[in-house]
């Protein structure tokens, strides 16, 4: 990623900010079935489905009452799915035994000091969440979540999630994530074809 196409792709992801807020329900949309079904059949071999949720996103591993593991996301949108498959991208194999990885989430409502510790953490899964819209033909916007308390610097947040993201593109992305990178690209760059040709009309 060179600096004025980073620079480019930074401007986007905050004027995309700014549209989202204006138009809270934006990304609920017809393309989730399509994604649940693409994750689901490209890590089969991992045990792992994609699951809509009625409330907040959470993991949850394979035991009695389901037999595969459930990466769980919010409300049907389908940027909550992709930022969850980012997180299942990057834990390792211990920790996807482990309800969400074993983590604790430190809610909405974060001092500034919490609130520069989960900008740390969420760095590497924006980064690949990143990716993932690029590949589905969307457009990012980066996630601060801490709507009640300290006020984050979604810019400098924005400017460390793109750096990130030049070095995976540059280095090379976690093998999970450079599959589903792959996947994506696939699968949405034929939908959009298809639905430009009307290639699914009668």
């Amino acid at each position: 990623m060179n600096s004025q196409s980073s620079q480019s792709s930074l401007n986007n992801v905050l004027n995309n900010e700014t549209a989202s807020a204006q138009h809270p329900g934006i990304e609920k949309d017809s393309d989730v079935p399509t994604l649940i079904s693409l994750f689901n059949s490209t890590f089969e071999d991992f045990n792992t489905r994609l699951v809509l949720g009625d409330d907040e996103p959470i993991y949850i591993p394979a035991g009695s009452e389901k037999p595969y593991h459930q990466i769980v996301f919010a409300h049907g949108f389908f940027s909550s799915a992709l930022h969850e498959i980012a997180h299942w991208c990057i834990a390792g194999e211990k920790r996807r035994l482990l309800e969400d990885y074993g983590y604790w989430y430190c809610p909405d409502g974060r001092d500034a000091a919490q609130q520069a510790d989960f900008e740390k953490v969420e760095i590497k899964p924006q980064a690949i969440e990143w990716a993932f819209t690029e590949a589905a033909g969307r457009k990012f916007q980066v996630s601060t979540d801490n709507l009640n308390d300290a006020e984050p610097d979604r810019e400098g947040f924005t400017k460390n999630v793109a750096a990130q993201l030049a070095l995976y593109k540059a280095h090379g992305f976690p093998p999970r994530a450079e599959r589903f990178i792959n996947a994506l690209a696939t699968t949405f760059c034929k939908k959009t074809h298809d639905d430009a040709t009307g290639a699914d009309a009668a």
